[in-house]
């Protein structure tokens, strides 16, 4: 089992993350979604960044550490278009995390990453919030600390194209991105292969 937090956008916490998460359980994983937001929502970006505007940047973060306190060392930081900015303000602090996930947008890669540490970014492309220039930071960032990055972009969609709730949906590409994430999780799974000799 990998230990898992979801973070969500800058709509809040909706039913495009509980999906996920719920998803991600079926297939064997322990994963939370904690509600930044304190249980407002937003409908549109405009809306969601007014209410990180008045939530504040240091109470989202203070409150996704929060959800962190009683989960193992190595649990896996995923994070949502905002989350992965979330997911930015964790690592320097989390660097026993067993993987990082990112969808919708990039984040940084602190100084001294972990070697190895794998990570995976989903997105549109183009996307606003995964712009070439900051994806090629990315990399550099990765080549330069040893971390293991896989990057899958999905030409010709929209920025919230996991979102069956959104006019961005595209399910061809949402399947394939929770495939590779379900795919990413088991790979980091500590527990032994089965033994699947006669």
């Amino acid at each position: 089992m990998t230990h898992v937090v979801l973070l969500h956008s800058v709509l809040g916490l909706r039913p495009v993350e509980l999906l996920a998460a719920e998803r991600l359980r079926r297939a064997g994983h322990d994963v939370v979604a904690p509600d930044l937001f304190g249980g407002v929502a937003a409908n549109t970006l405009d809306e969601g960044f007014g209410l990180l505007n008045r939530v504040g940047w240091d109470t989202v973060t203070r409150r996704a550490r929060s959800a962190l306190e009683d989960m193992p060392v190595d649990t896996v930081l995923a994070g949502v278009s905002m989350g992965a900015g979330v997911v930015s303000a964790l690592l320097p602090e989390r660097t026993a995390t067993a993987g990082v996930l990112l969808l919708h947008a990039t984040a940084e890669l602190p100084a001294g990453s972990r070697p190895g540490l794998p990570l995976q970014l989903h997105a549109a492309d183009p996307d606003p919030f995964a712009p070439p220039e900051r994806v090629a930071a990315l990399e550099v960032a990765a080549r330069r600390y040893g971390a293991a990055l896989e990057i899958f972009r999905h030409p010709g969609v929209g920025h919230f194209y996991t979102d069956p709730g959104s006019p961005e949906h595209d399910a061809a590409a949402a399947e394939l991105t929770w495939a590779r994430v379900v795919d990413f999780l088991d790979r980091l799974d500590p527990r032994p292969a089965p033994d699947i000799r006669p």
